[in-house]
């Protein structure tokens, strides 16, 4: 049960930090560029990094501090660290062939979906 909490109050303290995020750079750059997005996926996928590779060699956090960080701050903050960490593991143990696969259904499949979710709404509402 504590670890579903956890869970839960990272994703809101990942959700508060991203919107942070997407605020002081749409300030600072402007909305031209999706510059909160791209800058949440590559701050993310560092930390993810980070947490995944400490988790792995010192292995000293509980499950359930693992947890309230990596799905909970993480996954509120962004989604893409938990993609660009399946995408790590599946080149390390070697397999490029489902690397390339993975990275290129993820992303072809995302976005096909995103069109599809836009066209289904727009033509429901004209």
């Amino acid at each position: 049960m504590l670890s579903y909490v956890l869970v839960f109050v990272g994703a809101g303290i990942g959700g508060a930090l991203r919107h942070g995020v997407n605020l002081s750079t749409a300030r600072t750059f402007g909305t031209g560029f999706p510059y909160g997005t791209l800058t949440v996926n590559v701050v993310g996928s560092l930390v993810m990094g980070l947490l995944a590779g400490y988790f792995a060699f010192r292995g000293e956090a509980a499950q359930t501090w693992r947890l309230f960080l990596t799905t909970g701050i993480l996954g509120g903050f962004t989604t893409f660290s938990s993609f660009s960490l399946d995408t790590a593991l599946l080149y390390e143990r070697g397999e490029l062939g489902l690397t390339l696969l993975y990275v290129a259904v993820s992303f072809a499949c995302s976005v096909g979906a995103l069109f599809v979710g836009l066209w289904a709404v727009r033509s429901l509402v004209q």
